[in-house]
């Protein structure tokens, strides 16, 4: 006879409370921001890291320089004492390290120093110039994504068809050109033969919004038309592309609206390189400015660098190549974050960087 033994019983744990499930809605959205956020700060870091850089080269090109302002500003009969004098003035007997920190000093403060020659504050000048080419710029930009854009798009949806052999053919003729002959062309038909626009000058954008608009059209389409054929193929090529993929022949064969499709799946894919092309183009919108600057008459800042270099006042040339980096260096950022945002590649990718 065999005897069955009783199991131990353990004794009775109390329960641990339940723990509130976290939202459902919000993990998802916390994991796509954390990406997000460090490929911010990592753009942030270089962005940075950039504009430092950027300053010493700036102040290293006006180091080098031979230009004496004491000399050029007393003039020939200044004897040494008075150039000795002047340069104490100008903080120019310093050592370059120490001319350099007080010179970024004052710059992360707004303070960019006085001219040398008519010891008007730089920053005041630049504030009169800056927003003649930020405006002119601003519209450029503009006009080159409404153009490309909608010559792209137009492109890629008559793929291989007579519109997209035109549209090939225009931009590929228009990145042969440079701004300043487009603009000399623009000059030629607008102003010259049917005298509907003017061929120079600038009004503030405050002072006459319609005025401003007739005196900054020819030159912001010299510098967008390069641009916007730069765009459009770009765009164009990414949308082809797009249009073959999976997810956008099924997203058809389930009875989505072509132009639901299109807008809703298929651009946003692929602006993220041609958000790249953008962020590219601005360093050549800015330097196409001091040719278009030249040609149009308009008072940037470009032709206040030119002025200030052709007679050596450092300090002026050195405000506004600091000025134009800043400039740069921002846009880019700003493209840059446009781009990780819409593309969730580039955010995995910040985030393991």
């Amino acid at each position: 006879m065999s005897l069955a033994v009783a199991p131990e019983t353990e004794p009775e744990v109390a329960a641990a409370p339940p723990v509130p499930a976290p939202d459902a809605a919000a993990t998802p959205r916390r994991r796509r921001a954390v990406p997000l956020l460090r490929s911010l700060v990592s753009t942030l870091v270089i962005t940075v890291t950039v504009l430092l850089l950027a300053s010493v080269v700036t102040f290293a090109l006006g180091a080098v320089s031979d230009s004496n302002p004491a000399a050029a500003a007393l003039g020939e009969t200044a004897t040494q004492a008075d150039i000795d004098r002047l340069d104490a003035e100008f903080g120019l007997d310093r050592p370059l390290v120490v001319q350099y920190l007080s010179w970024v000093g004052h710059a992360v403060q707004g303070d960019l120093g006085r001219s040398w020659f008519t010891t008007i504050p730089v920053t005041d000048s630049i504030k009169q110039a800056l927003p003649v080419d930020l405006s002119i710029a601003a519209l450029a930009l503009l006009l080159a994504i409404l153009v490309g854009g909608s010559a792209g798009i137009g492109a890629a949806l008559s793929n291989g068809g007579f519109f997209d052999r035109l549209v090939t053919l225009v931009c590929s003729v228009l990145a042969t050109l440079p701004p300043f002959v487009i603009g000399m062309a623009l000059i030629v038909v607008f102003s010259v033969k049917l005298q509907v626009l003017p061929s120079g000058g600038y009004v503030p954008i405050e002072q006459d919004p319609l005025e401003w608009l007739r005196f900054a059209i020819l030159p912001s389409l010299a510098l967008s038309l390069d641009v916007a054929a730069s765009i459009a193929r770009q765009l164009r090529t990414s949308m082809v592309a797009s249009l073959r993929e999976n997810y956008a022949v099924g997203a058809e064969m389930r009875g989505y609206g072509r132009s639901r499709v299109l807008f809703g799946h298929v651009l946003r894919n692929a602006a993220g390189p041609t958000l790249a092309v953008i962020g590219l183009a601005i360093p050549l919108i800015v330097g196409g400015a001091v040719i278009t600057e030249k040609l149009f008459g308009l008072p940037g800042v470009a032709q206040l660098a030119l002025q200030s270099a052709e007679r050596g006042d450092v300090p002026v040339v050195l405000g506004t190549l600091l000025t134009t980096a800043v400039v740069v260096v921002l846009a880019s950022l700003v493209v840059n974050v446009l781009q990780t945002a819409l593309n969730p590649v580039a955010r995995r990718e910040g985030a393991h960087r």
